[in-house]
């Protein structure tokens, strides 16, 4: 049977994990592919302000959000539609920014004891009733991830931290993102390391699959390209169109720059 496909005029997504979990290099690779799907969009990429602080605790929740639309839009957004928090750390850190009836994508496999403990949660909030005005999709992804891998020659722990790509196959699924352009980043990006490269092609594909075939997500989504005027666009960062800006203000005003940082 066919799943629905349920047609919306902007989404907010937030990727959100430890600064370990890959979150900024998954919401890039989620960006790129809407950029290329011809989407208007906006990101806000957010990182911990300690330098690599314990796994699993509210300091270390890096996160990486990305707001696309069928028309021109101005600002990465404020409350997400979508979470997909690969920890209890990422989840406590970001669920008072979800409005009422945004989908939570939470990787059940973290959800432990242990991590519940380090972020001050008493019982698990998948289980306790306490997300009731949420939509929550309970996935393992990191042993997902494994299962899918456990035929390649690399080690648990290689084919664990290619949980990001299954959560982004899955994501690309749901928002009907093209594929073939991260499939290809991977190859180039690993072309040294083929087994991580094809570790990481696969778990993305089987993130793809099983978005398809699970009936956790009996529907998705499509953001149609958006309507802009035709021309050439450039995907820019914060910090590069602060950069051009002070070297266009030096260069217009015929003043003399200096920026220390």
């Amino acid at each position: 049977m066919s799943k629905q496909v349920q047609q919306l005029d902007r989404v907010i997504i937030r990727f959100a994990g430890d600064s370990g979990d890959g979150m900024q290099l998954t919401g890039d690779r989620f960006t790129a592919g809407t950029a290329e799907f011809g989407n208007d969009l906006s990101t806000f990429p957010n990182f911990p302000a300690e330098i690599r602080a314990p796994a699993g605790t509210l300091p270390g929740v890096s996160s990486f959000q990305l707001h696309f639309a069928d028309h021109d839009i101005l600002t990465p957004g404020d409350a997400p539609n979508v979470l997909v928090a690969m920890n209890p750390a990422a989840l406590k850190a970001n669920l008072a920014d979800l409005p009422r009836g945004a989908d939570i994508i939470a990787n059940t496999d973290e959800f432990t004891k242990r991590n519940l403990q380090k972020v001050g949660y008493d019982t698990n909030p998948i289980d306790d009733g306490s997300l009731a005005e949420w939509r929550v999709h309970a996935v393992p992804l990191t042993s997902l991830t494994v299962k899918a891998l456990e035929e390649l020659d690399i080690s648990k722990k290689d084919a664990e931290r290619s949980k990001n790509m299954f959560a982004l196959g899955l994501l690309s699924w749901l928002y009907h993102r093209p594929t073939e352009h991260t499939v290809k980043f991977i190859e180039t990006k690993f072309a040294k390391k083929p087994e991580i490269a094809k570790a990481n092609i696969t778990a993305f594909q089987a993130g793809w699959n099983y978005g398809e075939t699970t009936e956790s997500f009996s529907v998705s989504y499509e953001v149609k390209p958006a309507k802009l005027a035709a021309g050439l666009y450039r995907n820019i960062s914060g910090n590069q169109a602060l950069a051009y800006g002070l070297i266009a203000a030096s260069v217009q005003s015929k003043l003399p720059l200096f920026l220390g940082s």
